[in-house]
């Protein structure tokens, strides 16, 4: 299948990787330390609600292009709907770092950790197409303080020292964002990748955006991806750097991070395992983070030493010892029995991913977007597939595709919708299943996302609803790939 997304694209700063730990809720089975101090994750206002950050990397700034902005909508008693409370955040927007400029795309990654310490949750966004000085492409990061009205007021995450140097343009720095607990201090810390080096910042951080420490440069194309996750019961989050492409090859390996000090030989290889963006979560039930990674294909032609064609999710399953470095992943694709469709050129299975109990069964289930999927002639409509957890593991059995032309779900399949390019699940009602979210980037001028409540089977066509970026506040002179949906606070390759 052909596509918009170009294969030079996704082998550059795409790889965004962003894991942020689940609740203890409909999320996930088990709690993950340290995404956040706040009583409830991704609580921005701290009314006991999830709420839910769309990035909209194109949105104009009046008639300053692709400037971008972020939306943040607030959960309550009846979820997310089209009406409900919303804020709109951009370089404009008072307290905010920087300024709006044309390309910049504030918000192409965006992320959530209590950072302060005060128990709201705060915004974390990346702006990996900044440029700082004659850099061109650098990338800088931006912290919006959460608080008993919202969020309000923010600080730049400074690069470390040393970080930039002459003609590193296009490091795409905020190219991916995870947030946990490490050391188990009790204190969110931040990792930043980059197709640079990345950077990890230990918390806790001050409202200057100051961490309390900085360890920077992991080496230098293996960080372009980064998540953070407890694989292993410990209460501490493991952290994880996955390379994206090595050599041309979009299944570049996975790292796990050993030390929050020194640079030296601290990565162990996954030998088998292979990711461009992942989250942690637990699949089976069993207590244990899993490691889920997404490695989508846009070969063309397929490249046979690429993953199976069209795109592919891993498996990497913890437990008390974690997760060995010789684990073979269980592999899920789009020919996996009882997975909806085929797997074909292009469909990018796997350019989405995000996880969460979706009917409250006690298993964490995996969202995967496949944005590059023809609807029949119609190429790049996009869909977004729904693979099931069980005590045995992840499963094709039961698994469900959305997409615009089934009935129910609102609008239509057209070209370059890019239906899936992100997705997101969250318990955003408390009901204790988790609600879907799917970005449609490419529908209309300003994109859009689509949202389904979690039901005790699956995500509920049934009374399913869009919510276009212009009616959200974030308009677009020309959304192209990156209209509102480009982002959640969910991993997508950006």
């Amino acid at each position: 299948m052909h596509r918009s997304f170009t294969a030079a694209a996704v082998l550059g700063v795409l790889a965004a990787a962003l894991a942020v730990p689940a609740s203890a809720s409909a999320d996930s089975a088990v709690p993950y330390k340290g995404a956040n101090t706040a009583a409830v994750q991704d609580d921005f206002n701290g009314d006991g609600y999830r709420d839910v950050a769309v990035g909209a990397p194109s949105a104009a700034n009046g008639q300053v292009e692709s400037a971008g902005g972020v939306v943040v909508l607030y959960g309550s008693a009846t979820g997310v709907t089209a009406s409900s409370q919303r804020t709109v955040i951009t370089q404009a927007t008072a307290g905010i770092p920087g300024d709006p400029e044309p390309w910049d795309r504030f918000g192409r990654t965006v992320a959530t950790g209590d950072l302060d310490g005060d128990g709201y949750a705060d915004l974390i966004v990346g702006i990996p197409d900044e440029a700082v000085g004659a850099e061109a492409g650098r990338g800088t990061v931006t912290v919006v303080w959460g608080g008993p009205s919202g969020l309000k007021g923010g600080a730049t995450i400074s690069v470390p020292s040393g970080y930039s140097v002459a003609g590193d343009n296009d490091c795409g720095f905020g190219g991916s964002l995870a947030v946990g607990d490490i050391n188990g201090d009790g204190h969110p810390d931040l990792a930043v990748g980059s197709n640079c080096e990345g950077a990890v910042y230990t918390g806790p951080f001050g409202r200057d955006g100051k961490a309390a420490a900085v360890r920077s440069q992991f080496s230098t194309g293996m960080s372009r991806g980064v998540v953070m996750g407890d694989v292993n019961g410990d209460g501490k989050a493991e952290l994880f750097w996955l390379s994206g492409p090595e050599d041309g090859n979009i299944r570049g390996p996975v790292y796990l991070d050993n030390g929050l000090s020194g640079n030296a030989n601290r990565a162990v290889r996954f030998t088998l395992a292979h990711g461009f963006l992942g989250q942690v979560g637990d699949v089976n039930g069993d207590g244990y983070g899993d490691l889920v990674t997404g490695i989508s294909d846009f070969s063309e032609p397929a490249d046979p030493s690429g993953p199976h064609l069209g795109g592919e999710i891993e498996v990497l399953y913890g437990g008390p010892n974690g997760i060995a470095p010789d684990q073979a992943p269980h592999v899920y694709d789009q020919d996996t029995a009882g997975v909806p469709g085929a797997g074909e050129q292009g469909d990018g299975f796997g350019y989405g991913l995000s996880v969460g109990d979706t009917n409250g069964d006690g298993y964490d289930d995996v969202l995967v977007g496949s944005p590059g999927e023809a609807v029949g002639s119609i190429r790049n409509a996009g869909q977004a597939t729904l693979l099931l957890g069980s005590a045995a593991g992840l499963t094709g059995a039961g698994s469900v595709g959305y997409q615009q032309n089934v009935t129910g779900v609102p609008g239509a399949a057209e070209t370059d919708d890019f239906f899936g390019a992100a997705v997101h699940l969250a318990d955003v009602n408390k009901d204790g299943k988790a609600d879907a979210f799917v970005g449609i980037p490419g529908e209309d001028a300003s994109g859009c996302i689509w949202i389904a409540r979690g039901t005790s089977t699956s995500p509920a066509i049934s009374g399913s609803l869009n919510l276009g970026g212009a009616t959200a506040g974030v308009p677009s002179l020309d959304a192209g790939q990156w209209g509102f949906g480009t982002s959640f606070t969910s991993p997508n390759a950006e």
